[in-house]
């Protein structure tokens, strides 16, 4: 009869790595979902700094018109504009709920009423700030 102990140990041992292997791999892909999960959220503060500080030039000039485009992720469908006191700029999408409020802009022109949206192609969002001279407000278009 042979000694069965190291043959239990071995098997034993075995069993351990793997389950530690499976919760150093579901960590690493958890990692890394929060990680681009992140990164989402820091290209759409970026977008709305960028258009923020674009929609300041323009307003502080005497008038102008610039063609623009920002980078968004791709999970966000469209920008709205829409006449609201604390956000008038939405974003549409099924996976994130957000909005902004950009000063400076004339929403009242922008939105004549109803919203008004530019699509978020590719993960790029284009769009024309404009601002007419004597006009103290920015208008927003495609």
């Amino acid at each position: 009869m042979g000694d069965k102990t190291g043959q239990m140990k071995l098997s034993f041992g075995m069993i351990f790595s793997i389950i530690l292997i499976v919760i150093f791999i579901a960590s690493a892909f958890y990692g890394i979902q929060k990680f681009l999960e992140f990164q989402d959220s820091v290209k759409i503060a970026l977008f709305v700094n960028r258009l923020q500080s674009d929609v300041d030039k323009m307003w502080q000039s005497s008038g102008g018109s610039q063609k623009v485009e920002y980078l968004l992720p791709q999970k966000i469908d469209a920008v709205c504009f829409k006449d609201d006191e604390y956000e008038n700029l939405v974003f549409h999408s099924d996976k994130f709920v957000g909005g902004a409020k950009i000063k400076h802009i004339n929403i009242t022109k922008i939105t004549e009423g109803r919203d008004f949206c530019v699509d978020n192609i590719n993960g790029k969002v284009k769009m024309i700030i404009e601002k007419n001279y004597g006009d103290a407000l920015v208008m927003i278009g495609k």
